[in-house]
C-alpha cells in the first residue's frame, strides 16, 4: 500500500497548481495525492492539462486519485460549477469530468452523497435528517443517478468510489454498490467518519472491505457530551482506532492510504445525538453491539485523558495553524509506515518529511 495525502486538507499547498501539490507531497515522503476534484488538475477541464499533470506525477513517483461531483441529486445544487460544465446539465457535467479523468488514466474517482452543514444545529447538520426530503428518498434518487452514469463508467473502465461520509452508513453503501454493480461503483473508506453513524470501525471495514477501492485516513478522539458523543480528529495512532485490525481486511488491496488532515480550528468536531429518539429511529441498521463498541471506545479514551496519555477535548479545541496541520499529516504517515513495515516483517523506511 502507498501512503498519500488528501489535497483538500494539505494546507501548505491548498489552492496552488496540481504539480506543486505533487511536488510538496513527494518532498514530505508521501507517495500520492487524492485530489478532491478533477478540477484541481485543470480548472477548465482541459484534457491536455490533466495529462500533463499525470506525466509530472509519473516522474515524481506519485499516484493520483481524484474526485468528481456528488451523486445525490438533492445535494447537487451545492456544486453549481459541475452543472455549468454541462451547460446547465449536471449529468453531462459529471460525464465530462469522468471522461477527461479516464483519458488521463485516472480510473478511481471519489464521490459522496451529501455535505456536512457546519452552520446548522444538532442533527440538521446531516442531510440524513432533512425534513423536506427523507433519507430513503435521497438514497433511491442516488441509486437512480448512479444507474444513469453506469454505462459511461463501464465503457471507460472507471469506478466511482462513494465515501463513507458523515451522513451515510456502510450498510447503505454496500447496498448501493451491489444494486448498481461493483464493476462501476466502489467505496472510499473514511476511517473516522464511520463513527458518526455509530458504527464499530472494525465491523464497518470488514463489511465494506470487498468494495473498498480508496481511503481517507485519520484517527479520532471521542468524548461523552450531554447529547451523546463528540468526535474530534487526531493523527493516526493517537485516537481510538485499532489500526492493525482496521488495515487487516484490506491486505492485498491495491490501495493508497490517503491521510486526510485538518484545517478547521476545532478539528472537525461532530456529534452523535444518541439520546434523541429521532436520531435513533433514523438508524434502522444499527445494532446494540456496534453502538456499545463506540461507547466502549469513548470510555477507553476518557481513561487515557484522565491518565494524561491523550489530549482532552479542551486541548483539541485550540486553534489549528499550518504547522500543526502539517504535523498531523507527518505523524499519521509515519505511524502508517510503522504498521505496514511491521506487518511485512521489515524495518520502517526513514521519515523523509520536512518540518514546517
Amino acid at each position: 500500500m502507498r501512503i498519500g495525502v488528501d489535497s483538500s486538507k494539505f494546507g501548505v499547498v491548498r489552492g496552488r497548481p496540481a504539480v506543486a501539490v505533487l511536488e510538496r507531497a513527494a518532498d514530505r515522503g508521501l507517495e500520492g495525492v487524492y485530489f478532491r476534484s478533477v478540477l484541481e488538475l485543470s480548472p477548465d477541464l482541459e484534457p491536455a492539462e490533466v495529462k500533463e499533470v499525470m506525466r509530472a506525477a509519473h516522474d515524481l513517483g506519485q499516484r493520483v486519485e481524484a474526485g468528481v461531483g456528488k451523486v445525490n441529486p438533492f445535494a447537487t445544487p451545492e456544486t453549481p460549477e459541475i452543472r455549468a460544465l454541462g451547460d446547465g446539465d449536471y449529468l453531462r457535467g459529471m460525464r465530462r469530468m469522468i471522461e477527461v479523468a479516464a483519458s488521463a488514466g485516472i480510473r478511481e474517482l471519489w464521490t459522496a452523497t451529501a455535505n456536512y452543514q457546519f452552520r446548522l444545529p444538532d442533527r440538521y447538520a446531516y442531510d440524513r435528517f432533512r425534513t423536506d426530503v427523507g433519507w430513503d428518498e435521497q438514497l433511491a434518487a442516488t441509486e437512480r443517478f448512479l444507474h444513469k452514469l453506469a454505462p459511461v463508467l463501464r465503457d471507460l473502465g472507471v469506478h466511482l468510489n462513494i465515501e463513507t461520509h458523515e451522513e451515510i452508513t456502510t450498510f447503505e453503501l454496500v447496498r448501493l454498490v451491489e444494486a448498481v454493480g461493483p464493476d462501476v461503483v466502489g467505496i472510499t473508506f473514511d476511517t473516522a467518519n464511520v463513527l458518526m453513524r455509530c458504527e464499530d470501525p472494525v465491523a464497518a471495514v470488514e463489511r465494506a472491505a470487498p468494495y473498498i477501492r480508496a481511503t481517507h485516513i485519520r484517527d479520532a478522539a471521542l468524548f461523552f457530551t450531554p447529547a451523546g458523543i463528540a468526535r474530534q480528529l487526531v493523527p493516526v495512532g493517537e485516537g481510538v482506532l485499532d489500526w492493525d485490525r482496521l488495515l487487516a481486511p484490506l491486505a492485498g488491496h491495491d490501495l493508497m492510504l490517503s491521510v486526510e488532515g485538518i484545517v478547521e480550528s476545532t478539528r472537525g468536531e461532530m456529534e452523535l445525538q444518541l439520546y434523541d429518539p429521532v436520531w435513533q429511529e433514523g438508524h434502522p441498521d444499527l445494532t446494540l453491539a456496534e453502538a456499545f463498541e463506540v461507547v466502549r471506545l469513548t470510555t477507553l479514551y476518557a481513561d487515557r485523558v484522565s491518565d494524561g496519555a491523550a489530549a482532552s477535548r479542551e486541548q483539541l479545541h485550540r486553534a489549528v495553524g499550518e504547522p500543526e496541520s502539517l504535523a498531523f499529516i507527518d505523524r499519521s504517515a509515519q505511524h502508517l509506515r510503522q504498521i505496514l513495515a511491521r506487518t511485512a516483517g521489515q524495518e520502517p523506511t526513514p521519515d523523509r518529511s520536512w518540518t514546517a
